[in-house]
């Protein structure tokens, strides 16, 4: 009988999936073996399908666990790695900067009226100006103030101001000391040589 049994282990094929074990002591066991070397249980009489544990199923909610939450680490990684991007819509923002540089317009104006030259910054300006340049952000530009080196008497009596999108294909916007705001569809500064916005 000793040789019928280690036939029928030795007849059995292999499967990966499945384990031995001792029905003891529950303990992996090689598939020849007459002897736990755990518990030292007998395991000759044993049927074959006694030994084979079970493959594991794993659960449905497991798995959708799982799935939860490699798509919320993703999606993490996605949120951190690209750039936000503006609520509003493209109109919208190349109003706000348009907005934003009327307003600048009126406060230059305004400064030089009463001072006799431009400031030497927009921080100058104060509250009402930062506002314009804080609008612009949120709408996705960047407004970019270039003064003109003072003349021999220490006035400044030019500037330049730019309204740069952070989007492609947003319009680019001009001004200058001569009150005329100017754009471009291209994705580069405009400039005095560009279309006039009327």
């Amino acid at each position: 009988m000793h040789k019928a049994v280690v036939d029928i282990h030795a007849a059995c094929s292999y499967d990966s999936t499945q384990m031995y074990v001792c029905r003891e002591c529950e303990q992996p066991l090689n598939q020849a073996t007459e002897l736990c070397p755990y518990c030292g249980a007998d395991l000759t009489g044993q049927p074959l399908e006694d030994l084979v544990s079970p493959k594991k199923k794993r659960s449905i909610a497991k798995i959708a666990v799982i799935w939860g939450l490699l798509i919320a680490s993703l999606w993490a990684i996605v949120w951190f790695v690209l750039p936000p991007r503006p609520g509003t819509s493209k109109s919208e923002a190349e109003k706000s900067a348009l907005a934003a540089l009327s307003e600048l317009r009126g406060e230059l104006t305004s400064y030089s009226a009463a001072v006799g030259s431009y400031p030497s910054s927009l921080e100058t300006l104060g509250a009402a100006a930062r506002s314009a340049a804080q609008s612009a952000k949120n709408a996705g530009y960047e407004i970019q103030y270039t003064p003109a080196p003072a003349s021999d008497d220490g006035r400044i009596k030019n500037f330049t101001v730019l309204a740069r999108p952070g989007n492609y294909g947003y319009r680019n916007f001009y001004l200058d000391d001569a009150g005329v705001i100017r754009s471009t569809k291209e994705n580069r500064p405009a400039t005095a040589q560009d279309a006039e916005m009327h």
